[in-house]
């Protein structure tokens, strides 16, 4: 599938996080990401609370920095 590999520090380190979490969700729900139980709409409404959590996160991130900002003088 992948003619060439690349020589990317960072898009090796992307790499190997995406197959850390694949073996994540392997071991947690013991099916890979080609399961085909979900429809396209379950697909979809999974991503969606994903970037829900992310969301949060971003914003959780954010108001932390604004509270340090805050202090720095």
């Amino acid at each position: 599938m992948i003619k060439e590999l690349t020589t990317d520090k960072i898009v090796l380190s992307v790499m190997d996080d995406l197959n850390k979490r694949s073996k994540v969700g392997v071991d947690k729900y013991g099916v890979t990401l080609e399961r085909t139980d979900l429809k396209i709409k379950d697909w979809l409404q999974h991503a969606y609370e994903e970037t829900l959590d992310k969301a949060n996160y971003l914003k959780r991130a954010i108001v932390e920095l604004e509270k340090e900002e805050q202090y720095e003088v």
